[in-house]
């Protein structure tokens, strides 16, 4: 499970994606064509937008990028005076009214974990020793894991949509909503846009990337990073309304003793996961594949690949821990073209 709003990636220099938005420098001489970055949920969140009034375009991503942080201050386990630090506290005591939208995301963590049988697990947050920061990293106890393990259960996380309610069943319990908050935190953002008045537009941030219409007339580009090799794209995405979500086990890690930690957790260990290295994946709607690729990295290859079966309007590429690649729907084709 992702840790939302933690900074530092093994590789920051490469802003530590998957994903990437190509072409923008020559689009960006354009007076219609503007762009603008804020750090939200702990990585650069990158708006580029194509308007026919300047001020007016300046105005809409001013809105989103504000709209996007009202959200991140709802949802952010690490601040205290959002939502979800709210419910740490009543654990175990009482409910917290929770707005439609940390509702939503609290439904979607719950799927999720039903799909994959608890390796996906939003209670995660209990494992609250480790420090991915590589100026600080740190890694907790086999007696703290044990012990935190106890309070590790997506069964325990109590929903009630129609009184808008949310608990946590023990004292001690906390979430991470990382793997699931931040594909609808860029979507509201991608609202803002489209309610005022712009249809041509690309979100990117932390892995994700969300894109409405196209950039002077062209479908936006994105590029695929090579999860056994960062540094290097392996295909390009061409897109107009459409999502791009990625993980990886490179985000945000350290390396001691040789061996590399990652932010990606096993709930029945509180272990770094090892079937995954990286998922991309594709698709129109960005609904069906929120949550998808942490999900995955948690649950291994051969799980994900049977929760992607149904799934048709989505394209995929995965690489599992002995770094061999597989792909489903289009997207061996798109690689290869690139």
């Amino acid at each position: 499970m992702t840790h939302l709003f933690q900074r530092r990636r093994c590789l920051a220099g490469l802003g530590g994606l998957l994903v990437t938005g190509l072409g923008l420098r020559p689009a960006l001489a354009s007076p219609t064509v503007q762009r603008a970055s804020r750090t939200l949920m702990g990585t650069r969140v990158d708006i580029v937008a194509q308007g026919g009034d300047p001020a007016s375009t300046a105005v809409a991503i001013q809105a989103a990028f504000a709209e996007m942080q009202r959200l991140e201050r709802m949802m952010s386990r690490y601040r205290a005076d959002s939502l979800v630090s709210a419910l740490h506290r009543s654990a175990g005591r009482s409910w917290v009214d929770a707005p439609p939208e940390l509702m939503a995301v609290l439904q979607r963590a719950a799927e999720l974990s039903r799909l994959t049988d608890g390796a996906f697990d939003i209670t995660v947050g209990a494992y609250d020793g480790w420090s991915f920061d590589a100026n600080h990293a740190r890694i907790p106890s086999p007696e703290e894991l044990r012990r935190e393990r106890r309070l590790v259960d997506f069964r325990e996380v109590s929903i009630n949509p129609l009184a808008g309610q949310v608990g946590l069943s023990r004292s001690g319990m906390r979430i991470d909503l990382g793997g699931v908050a931040k594909l609808p935190i860029l979507q509201a953002g991608l609202r803002v846009l489209e309610r005022h008045g712009l249809r041509n537009a690309m979100l990117n941030g932390g892995g994700d990337v969300l894109t409405r219409g196209q950039l002077l007339g062209r479908d936006w580009r994105v590029g695929i990073r090579d999860p056994r090799a960062p540094e290097r794209l392996i295909g390009t995405v061409f897109l107009g309304d459409g999502c791009v979500a990625s993980s990886g086990d490179y985000e945000r890690c350290f390396v001691r003793n040789g061996r590399r930690y990652h932010h990606v957790l096993d709930p029945a260990s509180g272990m770094p996961s090892s079937g995954v290295r990286g998922v991309v994946l594709v698709s129109r709607q960005p609904d069906p594949v929120n949550g998808l690729g942490a999900a995955i990295m948690a649950a291994g290859a051969a799980a994900g690949l049977h929760l992607l079966s149904p799934l048709h309007e989505v394209d995929s590429l995965i690489v599992d821990g002995n770094a061999s690649v597989r792909t489903t729907g289009r997207m061996d084709v798109r690689l290869q073209a690139a």
